[in-house]
């Protein structure tokens, strides 16, 4: 990072647009799956009181949910593909997008229904969304708490060119290193896409190691803590020497708590290697050549300085992708976060490095 001068926006997007790596969209309600589910399912959730997973990250009175005028009159923000083109890709002269549904998939008990949940979800993705913007990717959508059946989702739409990555929701019932995960991580090498491990995730244990927080407040800010544990599980039961080829992005979780963690997990890997020695290599190199992460919500400190130490200590300019988290408001503009960056690391923020990681 030799370039030290502050650029303007307007400078960092003169050669080409942004990629947003995570834009959020939602199902306005269940009924809306109909055209996806078999007649079977229908006939359930109209008889019975299963109506899908009610579950959500995202209360819908949380000022962080959604930004003002991003929801349209028939449905929560991000249901509406005129209001999502307008707000979240024209207004800032996106190029591409993925597509995040963080419905809790993983909150389905029932195997068969979590599985028939999931496919909706993924072909309503394709015909709803994919089929009708051209600047529009997408996670797919599986049933994680069943690793074989994930897998099986994965091989059902994974070859579509629309689909890069696979939606998983940070937390979890067990960490996504555990051997359990093996056949999901086959089916995520096998048709070459990235996992997404997202914020939120409605497993049904507690979020925080402590047990169940009593505010949002606490389980949003201490969400940075289940995003280290996942990093901590795919290293140390070996994950990326298993799969050399498997990318990971962790979305929504920030960034600035990450130095410091590396910090710890390089230092005990050096003491403790021993208890797993197919760990061949510090954690931090196998982050830096696996791992990205999307800088919304953007944790930064208060001044510029400051803040292009902590991205220094990153140890690479790869390691940050774009994002939005539209229609999620957060006090950092991601805008204006590019603007305070040197015009070669923002360049590569804004579009170099998911292009590249994404193989757009």
């Amino acid at each position: 990072m030799t370039d030290t001068r502050a650029t303007s926006i307007s400078s960092v997007l003169s050669d080409r647009a942004l990629i947003d790596s995570d834009v959020h969209v939602e199902i306005p309600k269940v009924d809306t799956l109909f055209p996806y589910l078999p007649e079977h399912w229908i006939e359930h959730i109209r008889q019975s009181r299963f109506k899908g997973p009610t579950d959500t990250a995202y209360p819908p009175r949380a000022p962080t949910t959604a930004r003002p005028g991003a929801q349209p009159d028939n449905g929560p923000a991000g249901s509406d593909l005129a209001l999502l083109r307008a707000q979240a890709l024209d207004a800032a002269g996106v190029e591409l997008a993925i597509l995040n549904c963080a419905y809790a998939i993983e909150s389905i008990h029932h195997p068969d229904a979590a599985v028939a949940m999931a496919s909706a979800v993924n072909d309503w993705l394709i015909a709803e969304w994919l089929e009708k913007d051209s600047r529009l990717r997408a996670s797919l959508v599986v049933p994680s708490q069943i690793p074989e059946l994930a897998a099986r989702e994965i091989d059902r739409v994974g070859a579509h060119p629309g689909f890069v990555q696979v939606f998983l929701p940070v937390r979890a019932q067990h960490p996504y290193g555990s051997r359990l995960f093996r056949p999901m991580w086959d089916a995520i090498a096998r048709r070459n896409l990235v996992a997404g491990i997202h914020f939120g995730g409605a497993p049904g244990n507690p979020p925080t190691p402590s047990g169940w927080p009593s505010y949002y407040f606490e389980e949003y800010t201490g969400m940075a803590q289940v995003f280290a544990s996942q990093l901590v599980s795919l290293i140390t039961e070996g994950v990326f020497d298993q799969w050399p080829s498997v990318r990971v992005t962790l979305i929504e979780g920030g960034f600035t708590w990450l130095p410091a963690h590396l910090w710890r997990f390089d230092k005990e890997w050096r003491n403790l290697r021993r208890t797993v020695p197919w760990v061949k290599r510090s954690p931090s190199a196998y982050i830096r050549e696996h791992v990205r992460l999307t800088i919304q919500p953007i944790d930064a400190p208060v001044s510029r300085q400051q803040l292009l130490e902590v991205i220094d200590q990153l140890g690479s300019d790869e390691l940050l992708l774009y994002a939005s988290d539209y229609p999620h408001l957060h006090h950092a503009d991601p805008l204006e976060f590019l603007g305070d960056l040197p015009s070669g690391l923002a360049r590569k923020i804004a579009a170099e490095n998911a292009r590249a990681w994404y193989h757009f």
